[in-house]
């Protein structure tokens, strides 16, 4: 069952774009320009974009 609200649940290890959207203080069609670039690590499903939390993170220490 999906939570009503829309905190970012720090369990999770898969992310949608509007999760990660939400983590990185983007707009959700930055994050959608930078995962068809290849900027941020994602991949689709089906016609969704899911992203692994883990790389995210792996991703955001490397550019500090």
């Amino acid at each position: 069952m999906r939570r009503k609200n829309k905190e970012l649940n720090s369990e999770s290890s898969i992310l949608t774009a509007d999760e990660v959207a939400e983590y990185l203080k983007l707009s959700k069609i930055t994050v959608y320009k930078l995962a068809k670039d290849g900027s941020i690590p994602g991949f689709r499903v089906g016609g969704s974009w899911r992203f692994s939390k883990s790389n995210i993170e792996k991703m955001m220490s490397q550019r500090i």
